[in-house]
């Protein structure tokens, strides 16, 4: 038989038996949890998803906000060896209950902020047999569902402890669909969790039971899970929780009162907090370290972060599929605009378009890498499972460069990458460039043909608050600073660029908006 190990008994049991009980595992704006306390409430919550009927390796779907039942469904799915789904609070009800009927979960926990888009989303989900929402109105629910309150959830009568999962057993499923294509879900096992909290949070980020985890990546982002739930716990740290929509105002207010020692951003935080104004300089001073993933992180915002808040923040690139960062800076060796070196426990590859390796510094590639954390494919998708775990690589999707420090740095994704007057473009490069002129606060480069079918370079801009977009300005920047041929031929202003529900560019919707040719050729 294979050996027993169960994630939550990791991650929280193994604290009590060593003596940390005490130490404060989970701080909300309205709550703090010790280990001992946060045991107590995974074990009740266990309970009372083995009283609905949940058994060990059915699905669990969440539609929470960040909040001590959303961290403790998640434990508590793990502990009675049933499979966590959290999904993305950004989900309309058409897009949430195509999830549900995908996992095919008997059981759905949601927020009640969420009971409007969860009440649609059952609609088309005929197997979910108990639905628990929090706040105290659970009616309203389809005739095939049982609806019941976060107080009302069934105890039972004790609590018999983790389940004997295995290394190897499904704990947690994570939908993830790039920025095109149908969600898919990448399934994850008990010990993954292990290995992305000790080779990433402990060997590179060094985190130790003093820290304190703010993230502004949320607990649906394999990326957030990670951050603030698997990393703080499995070093018997405190997790830090935002319930509400991340702003720079709101979390510099966090940092400062709850005496944050790491920050996880993403690029998309880090530029509108340094173009905040009101942020005071000090609004940081207990933060030791910053983290960065998502997108890589331009230089700017490197060097922006350090001079006015005297944070280092590592770039790093992670995947839903690896389940979290795999490329990373480190501490006091940041080449700003690369993703860093591999992770302890990984390696990385770049390979051409028929699978060879990238052999020299500068030539681009497609990144693939090797890692214990890697997914056991998807649910139900067989065929994109082929085509991205290859033995025991995975492809990225992610256009790298190796340089001469062994640092790797990101093109874009493979699929990104255009030809402008027959060279190959990098938006990333175009997209750095741009990030430098003070008048732009986030930028996407995209790629659009003209009459001859022949890509353009076509940079679609939000301003920093207060100023303008101006095409011509910012060609002539470009220009300035790169060769010709990589400038864009146009530049479209926006109020903000479109996202997925996981965060990401939607690089589709910005080609089609650019097709429809509002904006003119520059020369």
């Amino acid at each position: 038989m294979p050996e027993v190990f169960n994630a939550t008994d990791y991650l929280v049991d193994r604290h009590l038996r060593e003596g940390g009980g005490a130490r404060t595992a989970l701080v909300t704006p309205t709550r703090s949890l010790t280990y001992e306390e946060l045991s107590r409430e995974v074990r009740r919550v266990a309970a009372g998803l083995r009283a609905l009927g949940v058994r060990p390796e059915e699905r669990v779907l969440m539609c929470m906000v960040d909040d001590v039942e959303l961290f403790t469904a998640v434990l508590a799915a793990f502990h009675i060896g049933a499979v966590a789904v959290p999904a993305s609070t950004m989900l309309t009800g058409a897009e949430l209950g195509q999830l549900i009927a995908d996992s095919r979960c008997r059981a759905l926990l949601g927020s009640a902020e969420f009971a409007p888009v969860v009440r649609a989303a059952l609609r088309q989900a005929p197997e979910v047999r108990h639905t628990v929402l929090t706040g105290d109105d659970s009616s309203g629910l389809p005739p095939h569902v049982r609806g019941h309150t976060w107080r009302q959830l069934p105890a039972a009568d004790a609590d018999d402890g983790p389940y004997a999962t295995w290394p190897d057993s499904p704990a947690l499923w994570l939908y993830t669909s790039g920025t095109t294509g149908k969600p898919k879900a990448a399934m994850h096992r008990h010990i993954n969790i292990k290995y992305v909290a000790e080779n990433y949070g402990q060997r590179v980020l060094g985190i130790g039971p003093e820290d304190r985890c703010l993230s502004v990546a949320k607990l649906f982002f394999a990326y957030g899970i990670g951050n603030s739930l698997f990393f703080p716990l499995a070093a018997g740290a405190t997790a830090l929780l935002e319930p509400s929509r991340p702003s720079p105002a709101l979390f510099a207010k966090r940092a400062a009162g709850d005496r944050a020692t790491i920050l996880f951003g993403t690029p998309s935080f880090f530029g509108p907090l340094l173009a905040g104004a009101d942020i005071p300089d000090d609004a940081f001073g207990t933060v030791r370290l910053g983290v960065s993933a998502g997108e890589a992180l331009p230089a700017r915002m490197y060097e922006g972060m350090l001079q006015r808040y005297g944070v280092e923040v590592l770039d790093g690139i992670g995947s839903t599929e690896m389940l979290h960062i795999f490329v990373s800076n480190r501490t006091g060796r940041v080449r700003p605009g690369s993703s860093g070196t591999p992770v302890p426990g990984y390696a990385v590859e770049l390979r051409d378009a028929e699978g060879q390796l990238v052999e020299g510094e500068g030539t681009p590639g497609e990144l693939y890498v090797r890692g214990e954390s890697a997914a056991t494919g998807y649910w139900c998708r067989a065929a994109t499972s082929r085509q991205v775990f290859l033995g025991d690589w995975v492809r990225t999707g992610d256009t790298y460069v190796r340089n001469a420090d062994c640092t790797y740095t990101c093109m874009g994704r493979t699929n990104d990458l255009l030809k402008a007057g027959g060279i190959w473009v990098s938006p990333a490069e175009v997209e750095e460039r741009l990030l430098a002129h003070p008048d732009v606060a986030e930028v996407a480069v995209v790629g659009v043909p003209d009459a001859d079918g022949l890509d353009k370079p076509v940079a679609c801009v939000v301003p920093r608050p207060g100023r303008e977009v101006d095409a011509d300005a910012l060609v002539a920047w470009c220009r300035e600073g790169l060769a010709s041929f990589k400038r864009p031929r146009g530049v479209i202003g926006l109020a903000e660029l479109p996202r997925t529900p996981t965060g990401k560019i939607r690089r589709n919707v910005l080609r089609d908006m650019a097709r429809d040719g509002s904006w003119a050729e520059a020369p």
